[in-house]
């Protein structure tokens, strides 16, 4: 077992570390919007150029869709680098990347996929995801969102809450229920719906505490065509496991980067400040915390690496991507936390970036499936495998 990135990709991981040490994390409070988590234009713009520049742009797409083609390891090598700093929407960092195109897209063929997603790859059409609900959010096998098939259409009738980008999207991947005593096994379809479809309403916008804005959409009669439809009936929860397993990987890479971060400033800080009469770093209390961030980084970046191997191979990591989503946002919360503890005071304000890595690794464990969830999924894997 070879542990040590290959060396283009320590290379790679270099270049991106000193791009967010010179060029973002010096400008970290200046680029968003007071109180949101949309990039300013002329910053917007500047990233991109950059992200070209680094090879980063488009990163997720594959070569056939004219991506780089970068492998999953690759990709979360990428996440890790840019997570290291609050100058990038915590929630898609990949808006400085190119066009943000889920795997699901990728399945459409014909005039589905000249009408949708080769303009969402040139940046032409905008896309949402809806997939949550008031009452289906972890479990999407509760969901109400009903379908029904009517002649060459479906009728879809239902509410989609936390909606992100809902309001700036042209189309959304609506997942809803096709039959719902089926659940998540069979009973789940996806479509692609217009949102200027009659019967399709913005409801409520929700001002969170992590500075982004999800949007309730409420679907009335709503008729969708049956060519709309992504693959077979039944088979809408199939093609979301295409990028949920890399998508949980993805968090655990995002919490490697905020980790990490957060043990460089409370390390330095620690150094620096003194109380009594003796640094900080004196203190077994404030040694002990600083430990425990470092042990379990070391741990979780083995975790997320071994991880998107097993993608990279083709390879049924499942049990492996949750063990990531579970593990890794609740280090890179407690990591947030001991950092906010061994400054103080001074860590409440928005001076330092430390509130805002803990407000987002906060909401991490319960948005893209609770740490609960992901237990109780992994507890059902240890109950099969070794009981």
């Amino acid at each position: 077992m070879d542990f040590e990135l290959p060396e283009e990709l320590r290379i790679f991981k270099h270049s991106l570390r000193r791009f967010v040490d010179s060029e973002l994390i010096p400008i970290e409070r200046q680029t968003t919007a007071e109180g949101g988590e949309k990039l300013k234009p002329e910053y917007y713009d500047r990233f991109c150029k950059r992200a070209k520049e680094l090879g980063i742009w488009m990163a997720d797409v594959p070569e056939e869709f004219g991506g780089p083609g970068l492998s999953v390891l690759a990709r979360m090598i990428i996440a890790e680098e840019l997570s290291r700093t609050i100058a990038l929407p915590a929630r898609g960092s990949g808006h400085i990347m190119g066009p943000s195109v889920r795997a699901i897209l990728f399945s459409l063929t014909g005039e589905m996929k000249e009408k949708y997603l080769l303009p969402a790859l040139r940046g032409e059409k905008v896309a949402c995801f809806a997939q949550t609900e008031p009452d289906a959010g972890s479990d999407p096998g509760g969901m109400r969102t009903v379908a029904v098939k009517d002649g060459d259409s479906y009728v879809i009738n239902g509410v989609k809450r936390f909606i992100t980008g809902a309001g700036d999207a042209d189309f959304m991947q609506l997942m809803a229920a096709t039959d719902r005593g089926k659940g998540s096994h069979g009973g789940i379809s996806c479509f692609i719906v217009d949102m200027d479809t009659p019967g399709v309403k913005l409801g409520a916008q929700y001002s969170t505490m992590m500075g982004d804005r999800p949007w309730e959409i409420v679907l009335e009669n709503v008729r969708v065509p049956a060519s709309h439809r992504v693959g077979d009936e039944g088979e809408g929860f199939r093609h979301a496991q295409q990028w949920l397993g890399a998508g949980r990987v993805r968090h655990g890479a995002r919490a490697l980067g905020v980790t990490e971060r957060c043990l460089e400033m409370a390390t330095s800080y620690a150094k620096q400040r003194s109380t009594f009469g003796r640094p900080l770093a004196d203190r077994q209390a404030v040694q002990w915390m600083l430990a425990d961030m470092y042990i379990e980084l070391q741990a979780a970046r083995l975790l997320v690496y071994k991880a998107a191997v097993r993608l990279d191979n083709g390879e049924d990591a499942r049990q492996d991507a949750y063990v990531c989503k579970y593990f890794c946002d609740e280090m890179a919360f407690k990591a947030a936390d001991m950092c906010m503890q061994i400054h103080g005071g001074i860590a409440l304000t928005t001076d330092l970036p430390i509130e805002k890595f803990w407000r987002q690794q906060r909401s991490f464990r319960i948005t893209e499936g609770a740490s609960e969830v992901m237990k109780m999924v992994i507890a059902r894997h240890v109950v099969k495998t070794y009981g």
